[in-house]
């Protein structure tokens, strides 16, 4: 009897501890993204703590996360910061709709703009675009939201493409060999497995903005910033490309729970050398660049952690 006991003793320790772990999933991108990884390298950082279990969840980017965080589906997403901004301000797609309840945990890493077109597209310029068939983005992304933007920016009618796609990120680099599109926008960490699948399989470029446009963009929206993807980080790309970019913010409703919260950015910072190394995407990230770019106020637990690490005053 006391064999029974013990056991049924140990049995139900057991079950306490398994009932006492915290699940978190992050909504992130496609798997050929940089959200997929970053979230997939986080999630492993977080499961160092026995407490917690973390998992990723391959989704359609950044509008998606942010709905669906605040739907309550998700833990926390990535999005980028010019989507952050318009859910919780009610502006853009999400004119008239605010959303005071999106909460900033961390900005993870700079996003810029890569137009990717076919080398014998004959695109060199956002005004080559007549009779092209180009992906803007799979509706609701943020890649179809900004590459949209900047289209009106130079006051190009989109009308004039041969045909205007939806595909997913993931599914471009394929349709662009299969010669179904001639070039496809993605908002991105670089480097990016998604481009360096299809630069190593064909000829393309990236197409620029130019400077003046860019400035005027950043001018005009002030979660956009300019930026550079450098020569040499695809095949094929001898030259800097300019271009704008937003950062990856990772977001959650406010009513997420502190302890969560707490173990995800407290398991970045107490192991920030590791998680640089993680993503070639986080090599240039700084303690403080952890709390720039965000366009929703922090969570409360996300900004008592930066002020425990002295990073907030």
């Amino acid at each position: 009897m006391r064999k029974i006991c013990v056991g049924v003793a140990a049995l139900a320790m057991f079950a306490g501890s398994l009932s006492a772990k915290e699940f978190i999933n992050i909504g992130t991108g496609g798997m050929t993204g940089t959200y997929y990884p970053v979230g997939t390298a986080i999630c492993r950082l977080v499961n160092t703590d026995k407490n917690f279990k973390c998992s990723v969840q391959s989704t359609g980017g950044s509008t998606y996360n942010v709905n669906n965080v605040l739907k309550k589906e998700l833990n926390f997403g990535f999005v980028q910061s010019d989507v952050v901004y318009d859910k919780y301000n009610g502006k853009g797609k999400f004119e008239g709709e605010p959303n005071p309840k999106l909460r900033s945990v961390i900005s993870i890493y700079p996003e810029l703009l890569a137009f990717v077109v076919a080398r014998d597209s004959g695109i060199k310029a956002y005004a080559d675009i007549d009779g092209k068939k180009i992906n803007l983005g799979n509706p609701g992304s943020g890649n179809e939201v900004t590459s949209t933007l900047i289209f009106n920016e130079y006051g190009i009618d989109l009308a004039k493409m041969a045909q205007r796609s939806v595909l997913t990120v993931q599914e471009c680099p394929m349709a662009l060999k299969d010669k179904k599109i001639d070039g496809y926008f993605f908002m991105v960490g670089h480097p990016t497995a998604n481009i360096i699948d299809v630069a190593t399989s064909m000829s393309v470029d990236l197409v620029g903005i130019d400077e003046a446009t860019a400035d005027k963009i950043v001018e005009k929206y002030p979660y956009f910033a300019k930026g550079v993807i450098p020569k040499g980080l695809y095949e094929g790309i001898d030259y800097d490309t300019t271009t704008i970019g937003v950062k990856a913010v990772l977001v959650a409703d406010e009513s997420e729970s502190d302890t969560a919260v707490r173990a995800i950015v407290k398991a970045i910072l107490d192991n920030f050398d590791e998680y640089k190394q993680l993503h070639p995407a986080l090599n240039l990230v700084s303690k403080e660049s952890l709390i720039e770019g965000l366009s929703a106020p922090l969570h409360p637990a996300a900004e008592a952690v930066f002020k425990e690490a002295g990073i907030l005053k």
